[in-house]
């Protein structure tokens, strides 16, 4: 039997590996919420673990959260080559994704972003087409979520990273006001619905093994993509820009939808539907379309469904539980914004687990181990 993610921990990433050590981190960083009560706050305890950490701040809640973009933008350097551009403006939207996605997971909405850029060598920062890109296509994001984008670290770390590379990431502060709309995974209760917002691709987790699997293939990243609308080459389509979700929630709540809970859909696949803690069962009955890259990828390495579901979003890029009354209008409203919801299924009492009915899956508990 499969495990899901063997491929993936082979190609170089193993969350058997990685998660032992979060959680670790995690303890330590528990025990330094002594602090805050003399600094005037008070940290939300089980926002631990949450993709984003809540502080108490009396009127209001602040939320804060880290992120790094991983190895996508490897994969625009190899389809300059090919393509004559860049890529990077698509990279710096992707970078602003995995943070803010994060951060609006519990109902924050971003004030501040602060970007971490460091190469290899200082020759890195001198190709002005990149440069510009990056600097642009990182506003851009800042500005379609609407926060100020406060600066941020730029470091050459010769004999740390390659001469010609760059490890981007960076940061988010948030507020959740009114505080009634914070979201965490102990709000999560049976009979709640499950919306998919779509993924646009591969998004940023998972590159790892595609640059993996694209080595494989004869022309790889050159090979052309069955079924994608746009023609375009494996290379192309990787690079596919990530939603930002946030401005989505934001709309739903300001719309009146009772909102319980959000996940982005990112490493560990599917598997993130069962972030939170509780003894729940996430039964999936409607699956989307699986984007024609992450199909090509699949079949290329002969992944298994089962892993396949538990390493790509295959489709689902960030989950919406809801209220049974609160389905209708969530759909309405990211309809109008162009934005269909995909009704994927429902919570019910139960051993913590996600199971895949159309492809008669199921993730037990311990194949998520990340709080």
């Amino acid at each position: 039997m499969t495990h899901p993610n063997d491929q993936y921990a082979a190609s170089g990433v193993d969350y058997s590996v990685v998660d032992p050590g979060k959680l670790l981190a995690q303890r330590a960083a528990a025990a330094t919420a002594r602090h805050l009560p003399g600094r005037g706050a008070q940290e939300v305890e089980v926002s631990r673990g949450e993709s984003a950490y809540v502080i108490d701040l009396g009127d209001r809640y602040l939320a804060t959260v880290t992120e790094a973009l991983g190895t996508k933008n490897l994969v625009a350097d190899a389809v300059r080559k090919y393509t004559g551009k860049t890529h990077y403006e698509a990279i710096a939207r992707d970078t602003v994704a995995t943070i803010v996605n994060d951060l609006c997971t519990v109902g924050a909405r971003p004030y501040c972003i602060t970007a971490y850029w460091a190469a290899g060598s200082s020759g890195w920062f001198e190709d002005s087409a990149r440069m510009s890109d990056l600097t642009l296509g990182w506003q851009a994001a800042c500005d379609e979520v609407r926060a100020a984008w406060g600066g941020g670290e730029t470091q050459v770390l010769k004999g740390m990273i390659e001469p010609d590379v760059v490890v981007l990431g960076g940061s988010a502060t948030g507020f959740v006001a009114p505080k009634s709309q914070l979201l965490l995974g102990s709000q999560v209760a049976a009979g709640d619905v499950m919306l998919f917002a779509p993924a646009t691709g591969i998004h940023t987790n998972g590159l790892t093994l595609a640059r993996d699997i694209a080595g494989r293939l004869p022309k790889g990243y050159q090979t052309l993509v069955p079924g994608d609308a746009a023609g375009r080459s494996l290379g192309e389509a990787l690079l596919a820009p990530t939603p930002l979700y946030g401005t989505l929630l934001e709309a739903l709540q300001d719309a009146g939808v009772d909102v319980h809970y959000a996940v982005h859909v990112t490493g560990h696949g599917v598997r993130k539907l069962m972030r939170a803690t509780q003894a729940l069962t996430y039964v999936v009955e409607a699956l989307p379309a699986i984007p024609p890259v992450l199909a090509l990828l699949s079949e290329a390495a002969q992944l298994s469904a089962e892993e396949a579901y538990g390493t790509f979003n295959m489709g689902i890029g960030f989950a919406f539980f809801v209220p049974e009354s609160g389905a209708a209008l969530a759909a309405q409203v990211a309809a109008a914004r162009g934005t269909p919801l995909l009704r994927g299924g429902h919570v019910e009492a139960g051993p913590r687990r996600v199971i895949l009915r159309p492809l008669g899956l199921d993730y037990a508990s311990d194949s998520l181990s990340i709080r």
